[in-house]
């Protein structure tokens, strides 16, 4: 991981006609330029944030923004044009656990497992939605990926235990039959867009 591959030196074109890395113009496209096309949105994030190595958590934030995770190929990429090492950009990003290596579902469910929700009895809530999204603890998206179930350690609302977090909303004292409506709701929803 610490080696740069040659796949990913080239720098993010911004015209057709603009000369790339190796001197070619896009209309002479290279492997490695094509690699590039596919990361339009990567580099203009990138560009937004002058390539400064010292914004990479926001450009992580806004690259899982539009992809739901930070893929592998896109960490990879990043590491060039901000001048890092690619072990360099996957430590931040396997450092926080706000950041997701795996796909996530559009609308990912964070159920609080600390003590106030527990004795509440919370895992009743996440069985409840194991259940109804098919889901497990090593497969926490649906096929979907419409739903991505997580269990977190503190949402920091234990006076509303147990609490569910979709997205940025919160619920509190939560029931799995409530958990289950919320989802439900959700379905309806999406299925009328």
């Amino acid at each position: 991981m610490d080696n740069i591959s040659p796949a990913h030196e080239a720098s993010c074109s911004t015209g057709p006609a603009e000369s790339t890395a190796t001197g070619h113009t896009s209309a002479e496209l290279s492997a490695t330029d094509l690699e590039t096309q596919q990361f339009n949105t990567v580099c203009e994030i990138l560009r937004r944030n002058n390539n400064d190595p010292a914004r990479l958590i926001p450009i992580l934030q806004q690259i899982q923004k539009e992809y739901r995770y930070l893929p592998e190929e896109v960490l990879t990429f990043i590491a060039t044009p901000l001048r890092l090492r690619p072990a360099q950009v996957f430590g931040v990003a396997t450092f926080y656990s706000h950041f997701a290596l795996k796909p996530h579902g559009k609308y990912t469910i964070r159920l609080c497992d600390g003590t106030a929700c527990h004795v509440r009895r919370s895992t009743g809530i996440l069985n409840a939605l194991y259940e109804r999204l098919n889901v497990d603890e090593e497969r926490k998206t649906t096929s979907d990926q419409l739903f991505t179930v997580e269990t977190v350690s503190c949402l920091g609302a234990c006076g509303l235990a147990p609490v569910m977090l979709v997205n940025e909303k919160v619920y509190g004292q939560v029931t799995p039959e409530k958990a289950l409506e919320i989802v439900e709701e959700i379905i309806v929803k999406e299925k009328q867009a």
